[in-house]
């Protein structure tokens, strides 16, 4: 009976970090659009080229995330912005928007 237990734990583990992976690849393919909009200007057509075409459809949904057209616009605002994700996802970051808030 245990046995049956710790497959499931394990499978349910290995697919939660698969998950997380693929957010990882989110979170670079928005630091490359970022950078190119910082050197090229085109970072938000490129963000929803990636995001609407098959492969970034696929990474997204194997990241948790439902490709839709909200979510592209979001992605696109926030390539608008220019904070790299690691500055965005800081606690600093987070703090100084609550306090301009």
């Amino acid at each position: 009976m245990f046995d049956q237990i710790d497959q499931w734990a394990f499978t349910h583990d290995q697919g939660a970090r698969a998950q997380k992976l693929f957010a990882a690849v989110v979170l670079a393919a928005l630091d490359d659009a970022i950078a190119d909009d910082k050197k090229y200007g085109n970072g938000e057509e490129a963000i929803a080229r990636w995001a609407r075409s098959r492969d970034g459809r696929e990474v997204l949904m194997c990241a948790g995330i439902d490709p839709n057209e909200r979510v592209v616009e979001g992605m696109k605002t926030f390539v608008r912005k220019g904070i790299r994700t690691s500055v965005a996802l800081s606690r600093e970051e987070q703090e100084r928007r609550a306090e301009a808030a």
